[in-house]
């Protein structure tokens, strides 16, 4: 049996570890995806007829969107295995994940069932949305690893997770469910009181329920209310939250100048907290506004549609730094880590040339005939410059002390077509190199018949950030380039190299 240890990055050495989903639904489903993603293995069970393969069906929708999202090493799909029973789902697994319905009757009983099956270094989590853990873990056996781990639909893209204790749950608990879900690379929020509907859940109700009251008055229709949030506060939300937004809103003098000049209208009836009376009306209402909304599409469609605009607002983010774009690129760092590509190191060999990154063709890389685009040859090729740059020990901490390589040009050779889901392979050589520049040549190749798919030639200059001018490499990478440039020395020179544009 493997426990979590709260003192090391879960996962991070390669360790694979074994989840437990218990409960296949929507959120469940999702849980699935995150830890399959992340190349963990994945054992579920539910009790209703034919949730084995709806389970299967939900992977393999999402599973596009984890791909875009990235993928860690092992991360493969068909890494579920179904047990007939809840007993032997504790048995054999190192995390339980609980998703049953939002019912206590239903929690309790199935909570002490796993906790009654299950190691006593096990962590059981529920997934529920508002109940008390001081509740669930009551009459269980080793209560104290009883918890909330709340996460938020779609599960295998949304990193919140809010991770509650209960009155009996231990700290070494709490800290082993931080280094799991940080495995996940989720960003666990700790509930520090144990409240109904923890924080997140009573934020959004309290929207919830202005809309009830909003659309019952018959003041605005759901699209009209949905409008006012996605096209305003929504996207500020995204990177910034409701009391950091209203800070700026301040100027300069920031919160204080806020609540001074506008807090005397929290005393007007701008908003109805205490919810209406759900009458026939009001759900019909509701259901036809959503339903107009929908303009036939699927819930399918709308889920894939809902997938790529999180995962383009979380990409948005990530060159600023901010909300879930942070853990964008910690999640790069993070594959890439994974993937054994080490930095160069003194007396290292050096490969000739050097094969550092290998990816498919990614659903949003390909056009409406199923082609890769010309725009995505070049994002590829960036993917293989950033396994270089980190092979020769350019990554997040050099950036971050004001030093980077910009590009200023770039020639792209398009040989053959690439199509959605083939394997690419990547070579790179060292052309040339001195204190500030640095000039190189990719091959893209299908990795799986060796056909020459595109190259691309490029010249970049090492910038110190904070001036915007050239700088000396250095001597950390420096050294690296030299050795791969001396090692690159004899290879021939690719026939694309210096080619000229012209009509003959």
């Amino acid at each position: 049996m493997c426990s979590v240890d709260p003192n090391v990055d879960a996962g991070g050495d390669g360790h694979v570890r074994t989840i437990g989903v218990v409960g296949t639904g929507v959120i469940g489903a999702g849980w699935a995806v995150r830890a399959l993603a992340r190349g963990h293995d994945v054992v579920a069970w539910d009790p209703a007829p034919g949730a084995a393969e709806r389970l299967r069906s939900a992977v393999a929708r999402a599973w596009p969107s984890a791909l875009r999202l990235g993928l860690f090493p092992g991360a493969d799909p068909s890494r579920i295995t179904w047990v007939d029973t809840v007993e032997e789902l504790a048995a054999r697994v190192d995390w339980i994940q609980e998703n049953a319905p939002e019912d206590e009757d239903v929690k309790r009983p199935l909570m002490r069932t796993l906790a009654a099956h299950s190691a006593p270094e096990v962590v059981i989590a529920s997934s529920s949305s508002g109940l008390l853990p001081t509740r669930l873990q009551d009459g269980c056996r080793h209560p104290e690893r009883i918890l909330i781990g709340h996460p938020f639909n779609p599960v295998y893209l949304l990193p919140l997770v809010e991770v509650v204790a209960g009155g009996q749950t231990s700290q070494a608990a709490m800290d082993a469910a931080v280094a799991h879900y940080d495995d996940l690379v989720m960003y666990p929020l700790v509930v520090r009181t144990e409240i109904e509907g923890y924080l997140s859940d009573r934020l959004q109700e309290a929207l919830w329920r202005e809309v009830l009251h909003l659309v019952n008055d018959g003041v605005a229709t759901t699209r009209e209310l949905d409008d006012a949030v996605s096209y305003g506060p929504g996207l500020r939300w995204a990177g910034m939250g409701t009391n950091l937004t209203f800070h700026l809103a301040g100027g300069e003098g920031g919160m204080r100048h806020m609540l001074s000049q506008f807090g005397p209208a929290l005393k007007l009836p701008w908003t109805k907290l205490v919810a209406p009376e759900l009458t026939d009306g009001l759900i019909e209402a509701m259901a036809e506004g959503c339903e107009a909304q929908a303009d036939g599409r699927s819930v399918e469609e709308l889920e894939r549609l809902r997938d790529d605009y999180l995962i383009g607002v979380m990409r948005s983010l990530r060159p600023l730094d901010l909300g879930a774009g942070r853990l964008i690129a910690e999640r790069e760092a993070r594959i890439h880590e994974a993937s054994g590509v080490t930095a160069w190191a003194a007396g290292d060999p050096v490969s000739a040339p050097l094969a550092l990154y290998e990816a498919p063709v990614e659903p949003d890389w390909v056009d409406y005939n199923g082609h890769m685009s010309e725009w995505a040859f070049l994002t590829a090729f960036g993917w293989a410059s950033d396994k270089l740059f980190r092979y020769i020990g350019i990554d997040e901490g050099y950036r971050a002390d004001g030093h980077s390589l910009f590009t200023v040009e770039t020639h792209l050779n398009y040989v053959k077509e690439a199509s959605l889901g083939d394997p690419l392979r990547f070579t790179t050589q060292v052309l040339g190199v001195d204190a500030k520049r640095l000039h190189f040549f990719h091959a893209m190749e299908h990795a799986g018949t060796g056909e020459l798919l595109c190259t691309t030639e490029q010249v970049l200059l090492h910038v110190a950030t904070a001036t915007g001018a050239t700088a000396p490499i250095l001597p950390g990478p420096a050294a690296a380039l030299a050795a791969i440039s001396a090692a690159h020395a004899d290879l021939p020179v690719p026939p694309q190299v210096g080619r000229v544009m012209g009509l003959t």
